[in-house]
């Protein structure tokens, strides 16, 4: 229908996967990081985790395209199989022979471990990897936890990648598989598009079918991602719907109103006016330094979720706190106005407070001493200007006070109302916050009871890191970091090797030790904006903000 009016070689929005369609948001070029960093692990569980649509599977399809030439793999699609059926799959995927016969799971594991051995021998690696995870048994898992037992004495002769939705990290942290969740050695959560990557992932679909023109307006676009919340999958049916009506209204351009009337048809009517506050949310990410940058609420592009800190669900807002857990208040930034001994659940509620993400944020940029005009809606984009990135994450208050950096959170008050605050200051049991002009200090208790989990924060990133750093990787950002490594540990600056070899990665984990980060390894934008802070003299710590 619309093929030949747009002069498209192809359907364009196609929800069938085409590796020739594949485009890679920041998000998903550090998930396919991730899966790569599995490969060259010596055994043990690699996590990587997403809402329906978000593309874990099209990561899947190109991470088995690209797989090194020693290595093989194992893809069980269906995973609602019982352990004996689940071994059977492995064993035919891999190609290992095995009685007709329902034959017991040791002899399916002794096959198995004859298959590893041989390949190990020939300097070749075993991946297995399982989709839809989230719908393994609790049998079934146990079962994979204890393939990883198969070993020789160095070194564990299976990799197991499990891919699934957001329940399976809920499964995982059962306490009857609380041994193979201390097995995953990394954790990528998978969150939807931001607004700029949603732009570009339409306009490169657009180019591969054939079109050279922009058929989307800008505003039809930034649309489309409020409507499909930034799922690839949403967009695509958006898409196509949009592109169908255009054509039957013989439009040479989709707009806002085609978008809006392609939701409402294809999402269900609520669809085309829905504001969606966490297409800038969820945990996210900025320069996922596995090529880019941060998305934060709408006002900056990208974002991360760190690793192991698993999804939290909004807590439920909790009664007024008894009259003794009044708070004290310090001086705030630039002359702000103190409010003397208030309660949170009080200041939510005053009408007149400043709580609006503009505002917080504008509080958080001034502990950077980076000055936003009142007038300006999207304090980020200022940042950005002046070498700063805006980073949106999701987790627990933990991750807060770990990362030690000033942060915006979403606060619920009466009646669901959104407030936004800037946490500037953190002691052992109360943090400092700040709306607009007024500065409160409360207990900590307080806020988690109505925080939804979402929070984001600033930081300085060197100019040419662009990436995420793992183990294997070559370049001058690895050079970079093994200085700013010899930096903090006092030692001589000398040549450095640019590869990121086990010694690299054994600094790495021992400096997440020490600041209590996820161990992995791996040098991400949590681990990279912890390094600098602690070198940067300026930098304003919560921890010693008070």
């Amino acid at each position: 229908m619309y093929l030949s009016y747009f002069q498209f070689t192809e359907w364009p929005f196609s929800t069938t996967p085409d590796p020739r369609f594949v485009y890679l948001s920041p998000r998903h070029e550090e998930a396919f990081a991730h899966l790569l960093y599995g490969v060259k692990e010596h055994g043990g569980f690699v996590q990587i985790t997403g809402e329906v649509g978000t593309g874990k599977t099209t990561i899947c399809r190109y991470f088995l395209d690209r797989i090194p030439a020693n290595v093989d793999v194992a893809l069980v699609l269906n995973p609602m199989l019982t352990p004996e059926e689940l071994l059977a799959t492995v064993c035919e995927e891999l190609g290992v022979p095995h009685p007709a016969e329902a034959p017991s799971r040791k002899v399916y594991v002794d096959a198995l471990y004859g298959h590893l051995l041989t390949a190990h021998q020939q300097g070749r690696r075993t991946v297995l990897i399982v989709d839809e995870a989230q719908d393994v048994s609790a049998e079934s898992l146990e079962q994979l936890r204890l393939l990883t037992n198969l070993e020789t004495e160095k070194q564990k002769l299976l990799q197991i990648v499990l891919i699934g939705q957001p329940e399976l990290i809920t499964l995982l942290a059962r306490k009857d598989l609380r041994q193979l969740a201390q097995r995953i050695t990394a954790r990528y959560h998978l969150l939807p598009f931001n607004e700029a990557d949603t732009c570009a992932y339409i306009l490169h679909r657009l180019r591969v079918a054939g079109c050279a023109a922009k058929l989307f307006s800008d505003p039809a676009m930034r649309q489309v991602h409020r409507a499909a919340r930034g799922i690839p999958r949403l967009i695509n049916v958006v898409c196509d719907r949009a592109l169908l009506g255009a054509y039957a209204q013989g439009q040479a351009r989709v707009n806002v109103a085609t978008i809006r009337r392609a939701a409402r048809e294809a999402l269900g009517p609520q669809a085309g006016f829905r504001i969606w506050w966490r297409s800038a949310a969820v945990a996210a990410g900025v320069l996922l330094l596995a090529g880019a940058a941060a998305y934060v609420w709408g006002l900056s592009p990208r974002r991360l979720l760190p690793m192991g800190a698993s999804a939290p669900q909004a807590a439920p807002v909790a009664p007024d706190p008894p009259a003794g857990a009044l708070a004290a208040t310090r001086e705030p930034v630039r002359g702000a106005t103190p409010l003397a001994k208030p309660r949170l659940a009080a200041v939510l509620a005053d009408a007149t407070l400043t709580a609006d993400q503009a505002s917080a944020f504008r509080r958080l940029l001034a502990r950077w001493h980076v000055v936003v005009p009142e007038s300006e809606t999207r304090p980020c984009t200022v940042a950005t200007r002046t070498g700063f990135e805006c980073v949106e994450m999701r987790g627990t208050w933990m991750v807060i006070r770990r990362l030690d950096l000033p942060a915006v959170i979403k606060l619920v008050g009466g009646e669901g109302k959104r407030n936004y605050a800037a946490v500037t200051a953190i002691g052992s049991e109360t943090a400092t916050l700040e709306f607009g002009d007024r500065v409160v200090t409360v207990p900590v208790s307080d806020v988690e009871s109505r925080w939804d989990g979402t929070f984001a924060f600033v930081w300085k990133p060197p100019p040419f890191v662009k990436r995420v750093l793992s183990p294997g990787m070559r370049g001058p950002d690895v050079e970079w970091l093994r200085r700013r490594l010899d930096a903090l540990d006092g030692a001589q600056a000398a040549a450095k090797s640019d590869l990121y070899d086990d010694e690299l990665r054994a600094r790495v984990q021992a400096f997440q030790q020490k600041e209590l980060l996820e161990a992995d390894g791996i040098a991400g934008v949590e681990t990279l904006a912890r390094i600098g802070a602690r070198l940067e003299r300026e930098a304003p710590l919560l921890s010693s903000a008070r």
